[in-house]
């Protein structure tokens, strides 16, 4: 009996840097459901603080993400990329070490200039050698096991919260254990393309299309689009401060989140596959229309069982918004462009949700507080964005 072949889309490197995004996400999401439940009630921050804090560190992580491309002139892929879940890992041992507000500040800074150094490197390689009708799939099964790892990691933490009677400085300092593995597993990806840039600068008359790092019009449209959406997409950290100030208990947040990402894990790979047969904005728009439902319901409900159903919606827009986002941008791009789109995209969607943490941050109080005012404005946003997307013509 001949044995399956394996599908072509299924590289060695696709697999090496599954693990290693599993591995680090696990740490990190052990930590991030609890940590603005951290920064509340143990450290005394308010909302205000914890969407500057998360603000701080997107806005950190977004301008490593648009240099990343200018860096690698000067520093392989690879090494980028071992540089990044280093730092990552670092900050995360900052973040356990924390006794006062501001070194949560420093930890998480750290942390995401890490994940900006590292993200779109590692994108870049991931696509190595793909056919672009095959990057959505590969992107979508990347982004399921990172997910995988964002199911495990809240796992860990409610378990670590039972043993250790809900003290969750424990937790932060084991979070550091997987984010150790994860930076030594970077040793086993590789690179087929990892020469630099050094210092090479062309001339007018060298420059073709087969080697330059402009971006075709289409390609910067879609960047500006996808990264003007992100004005309401306001970090996560404070949709479980929400849930928090709605009187759920530390276990029953992360509980929640852990389905979250349970939903956004399973929904990564169906949207890469759509993404491949589909118009990508019609697929994103989907996604869309999950986050207008899920923010402005959250904002509405005090169900709980509605609430978490919402969340689970929100999961079709977080998979969508990274699945076919990345795909979509790196098929609409040259195979030479793969690190400078990716690090235009996420770095400028990143600044997007920097100024969604600080404006949510301001107005949580208003209204009934709690985040119902500008949950509600980014639901409704997110549903007249899904309109306009479906129809436009790009």
């Amino acid at each position: 009996m001949m044995k399956p072949k394996r599908p072509v889309w299924l590289t060695r490197n696709l697999f090496a840097i599954s693990w290693v995004s599993l591995l680090q996400d696990a740490a990190s999401e052990m930590l991030y459901p609890i940590m603005p439940i951290f920064l509340n009630t143990v450290l005394g921050a308010p909302a205000a603080v914890i969407g500057a804090i998360e603000g701080a560190a997107e806005g950190a992580m977004s301008l490593t993400k648009l240099g990343s491309a200018w860096m690698n002139r000067w520093i392989p892929r690879k090494v980028m990329v071992f540089v990044g879940y280093s730092g990552a890992t670092l900050g995360k041992f900052i973040i356990a070490l924390a006794s006062v507000w501001p070194v949560v500040l420093f930890g998480r800074v750290v942390d995401r200039l890490g994940k900006g150094m590292r993200s779109a490197a590692r994108d870049a390689i991931l696509v190595q050698g793909v056919d672009k009708t095959h990057r959505g799939r590969v992107i979508g099964f990347h982004r399921t096991a990172d997910t995988t790892g964002a199911v495990i990691g809240p796992i860990l933490a409610l378990a670590l919260l039972a043993v250790f009677d809900g003290n969750i400085r424990e937790v932060l300092w084991i979070a550091v254990i997987p984010a150790v593995l994860s930076t030594l597993a970077v040793l086993f990806i590789k690179d087929q393309d990892p020469a630099t840039k050094r210092l090479v600068k062309l001339s007018k008359a060298e420059v073709t299309s087969a080697n330059t790092q402009v971006l075709a019009p289409k390609v910067k449209r879609v960047i500006w689009i996808l990264s003007f959406f992100a004005l309401a997409n306001f970090p996560d950290a404070l949709l479980m401060l929400h849930l928090s100030q709605e009187g759920w208990a530390v276990t029953e947040v992360v509980g929640a989140y852990l389905i979250f990402n349970i939903a956004y894990a399973s929904l990564n790979f169906p949207f890469g596959l759509l993404a491949d047969k589909w118009k990508p904005q019609h697929v994103y728009a989907l996604g869309l229309v999950c986050f207008g439902i899920a923010y402005a319901g959250l904002g509405l409900t005090d169900d709980r069982v509605l609430a978490v159903a919402l969340i689970v919606i929100y999961g079709g827009f977080s998979a969508a918004n990274d699945v076919v986002g990345k795909s979509w941008v790196s098929k609409l791009a040259g195979d030479h462009q793969q690190l400078t789109v990716q690090s235009r995209l996420q770095g400028l969607g990143g600044f997007g949700i920097l100024i969604a943490g600080i404006w949510a941050g301001l107005a949580w109080t208003l209204g009934d507080g709690f985040g119902v005012v500008p949950l509600i404005i980014s639901g409704t946003f997110g549903l007249i964005a899904a309109a306009v997307l479906w129809r436009v013509k790009l």
